[in-house]
């Protein structure tokens, strides 16, 4: 029997099972597909996310931050936030005597980093997926497509927003899809501009800049989901035109390399736990990726569990409940404030009320001035 079985091997899955594995616990991981190797003259993956302080913290445990960082990251040193580009808010690293307020890491590196630290007391179930869960007092049993049966005294969900796990325990959530879909290109840059990330908020939706290494970048552009159709089937010539019309002039000339596009949804979980079964990441909640936090929570939720799994040891789990629900009790509300802080940024700037638009510009303008107030989100963002 396993003391824990991980369902997920995505960068979340990855980074809990490899950790735990390096702690000693008898660990398996059960994932559909392996990541692809790396390789330096592969282009950069289309879906990345910005790597707080906190989660570079988190994956150094593992040693899996040393090994993107053999690979590639970008980091950036200030961020800018505005409605026009002449009253920009700007945080930025130095001003908390920091090198760096995070890094830019593509999706995919992050997860192979991850898998790069298994131990061989690690056992992969891989590909492999779940077909059904039973528990009973001593332990949790899933049965995999390929035949194979893994009794576990905790099952961790992180298989994602459609965790099959969490709806074979039959655990709610509660949410919705946003009107707006999300295109995500990936670009060359005409200029350098690797230090900084920025935010245009617009009444359609904020378009955004996320610096990667070698003058290149990832462009979000928030829309309706029929706009944002449109302009992924557009030719790369063709989109490249459509995105310096529509961006600020700050950007400059770009070639897009690829693009797609993706439905944007909020979603929590109504319990992070049934019995022996935990849910972390996207499996426990799925957050608007406006401010790019959705893996940073994740990583927090892993962080958690696995120190709370060590403080309590192996006995712990005869009796898991006491600690998944210290889990739950700490990693909710942080996450539900951080969903609904994303949700006040969608509607706040989405508004074309008067007095909403008069009092967000105010809010930046507040920002702007207040050195404090800019160092507090400053410190936030570095998690």
């Amino acid at each position: 029997m396993f003391d824990l079985t991980v369902v997920g091997g995505g960068m979340v899955g990855a980074s809990i099972a490899a950790y735990m594995a390096q702690q000693g616990w008898q660990v398996a991981l059960v994932e559909a597909q392996r990541p692809e190797p790396y390789e330096a003259s592969q282009p950069a993956d289309l879906r990345v996310s910005a790597i707080s302080q906190r989660s570079q913290q988190w994956l150094e445990q593992s040693g899996a931050w040393q090994a993107v960082a053999a690979m590639r990251l970008c980091p950036y040193r200030r961020l800018q936030a505005f409605e026009r580009p002449e009253h920009s808010v700007e945080f930025s690293a130095a001003s908390i005597e920091q090198s760096e307020l995070g890094h830019i890491v593509e999706n995919r590196v992050l997860q192979l980093a991850c898998w790069q630290q298994f131990p061989e007391s690690l056992q992969l179930f891989c590909p492999a997926r779940v077909t059904a869960l039973h528990q009973d007092a001593d332990s949790a049993q899933l049965t995999l497509d390929n035949g194979n049966l893994l009794r576990s005294r905790l099952v961790i969900a992180a298989d994602g927003a459609r965790s099959t796990l969490r709806q074979l325990a039959g655990i709610g959530t509660r949410g919705w899809r946003y009107a707006q879909g999300c295109l995500v290109a990936h670009v060359r840059t005409e200029q350098p501009q690797q230090d900084v990330t920025w935010q245009q908020f617009t009444e359609t939706g904020p378009k955004a800049f996320l610096p990667l290494p070698g003058q290149q970048g990832s462009l979000v552009w928030y829309h309706s989901v029929p706009k944002v159709q449109q302009l992924a089937a557009l030719s790369p010539a063709a989109l490249s035109q459509a995105i310096m019309a529509a961006f600020p002039a700050q950007l400059g000339t770009i070639e897009v390399q690829r693009a797609t596009w993706f439905p944007l949804q909020r979603l929590h979980a109504l319990s992070y736990y049934q019995q022996r079964l935990v849910l972390v990441g996207d499996a426990a909640h799925a957050i608007h990726p406006m401010a790019g936090q959705g893996v940073n929570l994740g990583f927090a939720d892993g962080a958690l569990l696995c120190q709370l799994l060590q403080q309590g040891g192996v006995a712990a789990l005869q009796q898991p409940q006491a600690l998944l629900k210290r889990y739950q009790q700490q990693r909710q509300p942080q996450n539900w404030l951080m969903m609904s802080s994303m949700d006040a940024l969608y509607h706040g700037f989405g508004s074309r009320w008067p007095l909403v638009r008069q009092l967000r510009q105010l809010g930046l303008m507040l920002a702007g001035r207040s050195s404090l107030l800019k160092n507090l989100v400053t410190r936030y963002a570095t998690g």
